[in-house]
């Protein structure tokens, strides 16, 4: 019972993951252009390939994360993604007043989902997942159970390793 819940609850935490990138990933994807003079405004040396990459790994990385394929690697991409966003696009440190509140809370929330992606990648995925479903397939049939030990006993009996002397009949019960 207590596996089922952890199960689920791992389930739940990478599909709350997925949907702190996968939204945004889709609207980069629509408008990678524009996320590259984004980046380009914050002094990023190659924009449009540093978009493109951040692209992919923002919308294949989520639904990695949700199928859990590859726990480790989706989720150490996802926390280097996350950190590396989070000095990059939210430089609180350049800010006064309000907006240096507001970028410094963007970062925090970026590293707290890198660490999460980072805790993801230590636990991995659980059995509600392709992983999980892929091992419940690889496993080999279950081995026979043992003997139990009201059986065990009468075996013994039979071949003569009772307590019972071997030439004195089973007493009977008192009625």
């Amino acid at each position: 019972m207590l596996a089922r819940a952890q199960d689920g609850t791992l389930l739940a935490a990478r599909l709350l993951l997925a949907a702190a990138l996968l939204p945004t990933g889709i609207a980069r994807a629509l408008n990678v252009s524009g996320f590259a003079l984004t980046l380009a405004g914050a002094g990023m040396p190659f924009p449009n390939g540093v978009a493109t990459a951040a692209v992919v790994v923002q919308v294949f990385g989520p639904l990695a994360l949700i199928l859990g394929v590859l726990p480790r690697l989706t989720g150490l991409a996802l926390a280097v993604f996350a950190a590396v966003t989070a000095f990059v696009l939210h430089p609180f440190w350049h800010y006064v007043g309000p907006a240096a509140i507001a970028e410094r809370t963007l970062m925090l929330a970026d590293l707290g989902l890198a660490g999460g992606f980072l805790m993801y990648a230590l636990s991995g995925p659980g059995a509600l997942s392709w992983q999980g479903w892929r091992a419940g397939n690889r496993a080999p049939p279950p081995s026979p159970k043992p003997a139990s030990a009201k059986a065990s006993g009468k075996a013994a009996a039979s071949r003569g390793g009772g307590k019972r002397a071997a030439g004195r009949p089973p007493a009977r019960a008192a009625a």
